[in-house]
């Protein structure tokens, strides 16, 4: 049985449902699950750490990414491009997608998420090129490489141009030919019990790149088999006007006709929901991925968070695709988005405390999972710790719950730790040559832009 023990930890921010901040106590942990927090443990481990001098949080739980498009970042002709325009020129570079680029691309994307302090990611993935291979079963393998806990999507797209969607008709399949991957996709990868590593959520584009059939089919499957749904909603004014156009509603209702909102399902960005679109989403228990610096780069407005929360919406917290972020940190995104929303709401604006929440416990609940996003006895060992005594934290020591989202984090965390097994120390990766993987990614990186 794997043991770790963290000794005498100087403070513990447990996200618990008390928000109990812990001082000088021992944690404990053994085959992936804290057994106990608190002074003077008996116990003995395999692993032991000093934890005098370490301020040690939940694992942060990215609710919304794109992996693949981490080798499409800080391309200078898509800078300034609004989302539709920028999608319709980057798919002319995903198209050449293959499971080499998608391993790569999820080594690096996931392992800039660890390094600072990431312990779970879900990872929407919708391109599918034709003859690409099995990408899912890659991004589980260079998750498992990693250490980090996964939740990937059979995500999926049938409208191309000729269809009046964005991506070419190269990334585009049939609703019979997604329904059969995604069910294999479920049968092959989802592990439903509790601790799982790998999970998998059906989550079709957005509602301008797929069908209304594919979008009913979808939640039928899922609901099936007992997985969630998730896909971009209401992140733009114009999907706003294109669902109008389309549909003759707006877009949360189109969604609702389908069988697309509930406690199982989650949307990505949801900026443009009004009033009573708010309360229905409290109402049906329908969540929300927020993604602050992706919504600010591409022009596409600022999410109601501090009206969610007041109305009960369920909130999560995401760096989306590399593409329209240009990193994958979760850590930087707690500062972005509160100091978004002091900007915008101004007292009520969400704490520091609150935002570490939103991607700890409030991300947890998007994904359905109750072991994982909190300290506790009988959670699963996911956090990570960072030194107290750096000197950019200096001054800032006052309130360890808050200081992530107002000062925040410069450099990546001292160690992270998943399912109980260090996979960060010291800064660096410890299950995978970073130097190596960053040479070879580049690389690949290079031929694939080199094809487009």
């Amino acid at each position: 049985m794997a043991s770790l023990l963290l000794r005498n930890l100087n403070t513990v921010v447990t996200c618990d449902d008390a928000d109990t901040i812990l001082d000088h106590v021992d944690l404990y942990c053994e085959d992936g699950v804290i057994q106990a927090i608190g002074p003077d443990l008996p116990q003995t481990a395999d692993t032991v750490l000093d934890g005098t001098h370490y301020w040690c949080y939940p694992g942060l739980i990215n609710t919304h990414h794109h992996l693949y498009q981490v080798f499409s970042r800080n391309l200078p002709q898509v800078q300034n491009l609004e989302l539709f325009p920028w999608l319709t020129a980057l798919y002319e570079i995903w198209k050449g997608l293959d499971r080499e680029v998608v391993r790569f691309s999820s080594l690096t994307g996931m392992g800039e998420l660890m390094k600072h302090g990431c312990t779970t990611c879900f990872d929407h993935h919708y391109v599918f090129p034709a003859g690409a291979g099995d990408l899912l079963g890659a991004q589980f393998a260079a998750a498992e490489e990693l250490g980090i806990r996964m939740v990937a999507s059979r995500g999926s797209m049938d409208l191309s141009r000729k269809d009046g969607g964005l991506p070419p008709d190269s990334v585009v399949q049939t609703v019979d030919e997604i329904m059969a991957d995604s069910l294999k996709a479920i049968e092959t990868y989802h592990d439903p019990r509790p601790g799982s590593m790998r999970q998998v959520v059906l989550a079709p584009c957005s509602p301008f790149s797929v069908s209304s059939e594919l979008l009913r089919q979808s939640a039928i499957l899922a609901r099936q088999y007992g997985v969630r749904l998730h896909t971009h909603l209401c992140e733009t004014k114009d999907e706003e006007r294109w669902t109008l156009e389309a549909h003759g509603v707006r877009p949360l209702e189109y969604m609702a006709r389908l069988g697309w909102t509930g406690s199982d399902v989650w949307y990505a960005h949801g900026i443009h929901f009004n009033d009573e679109e708010l309360r229905e989403l409290a109402r049906t228990g329908t969540g929300v991925a927020h993604c602050p610096i992706s919504n600010m780069k591409l022009s596409s407005g600022v999410a109601r968070v501090p009206e969610m929360l007041a109305l009960g919406v369920p909130v999560g917290l995401a760096v989306d695709g590399s593409a329209s972020n240009d990193g994958s940190s979760l850590m930087e995104e707690l500062r972005v988005c509160y100091l978004l929303h002091r900007l915008t709401s101004s007292d009520k604006a969400p704490s520091g405390y609150q935002v570490l929440k939103l991607a700890t416990r409030g991300s947890a609940a998007l994904l359905g999972r109750e072991d994982i996003g909190q300290l506790a006895a009988g959670k699963r060992a996911d956090l990570f710790l960072v030194d107290a005594r750096r000197l950019e934290l200096a001054g800032a020591e006052y309130s360890p719950a808050d200081v992530l989202a107002t000062a925040g984090l410069r450099g990546p965390v001292d160690y992270t730790v998943v399912e109980g097994r260090i996979v960060v120390k010291e800064g660096l990766l410890a299950g995978v040559d970073e130097a190596a993987v960053a040479e070879r990614a580049r690389a690949v990186c290079k031929a694939y832009l080199d094809r487009a």
